[in-house]
């Protein structure tokens, strides 16, 4: 066990807790020096950002191409025109 030991630390949420729950940033002793409180701070929620941004999976296909609503309504009319078709088959 370490004493006398302390590390100033930020603690930023997710707003996603599918993702991860939080990060965890140890801030070197001069940063609170070069810059105030609230610029640290940013920083620590915008590196936090930029890594969720840059590491995890998007979507592909058609699905991230189109809303949700959209994407519905196009696969409706294709399941209709589709059951068309075999009504006309059937004839």
């Amino acid at each position: 066990m370490i004493k006398g030991l302390s590390k100033r630390v930020i603690v930023v949420k997710c707003p996603d807790p599918t993702i991860f729950e939080e990060a965890i940033f140890i801030i070197k002793e001069d940063a609170f020096g070069r810059g105030s409180a609230v610029n640290v701070l940013k920083e620590a929620q915008r590196t936090a950002n930029e890594y969720v941004r840059n590491n995890i999976e998007r979507p592909s296909g058609l699905m991230a191409r189109l809303s949700p609503p959209i994407f519905l309504a196009a696969l409706s009319a294709a399941a209709g025109i589709a059951w068309f078709a075999v009504y006309l088959v059937g004839i």
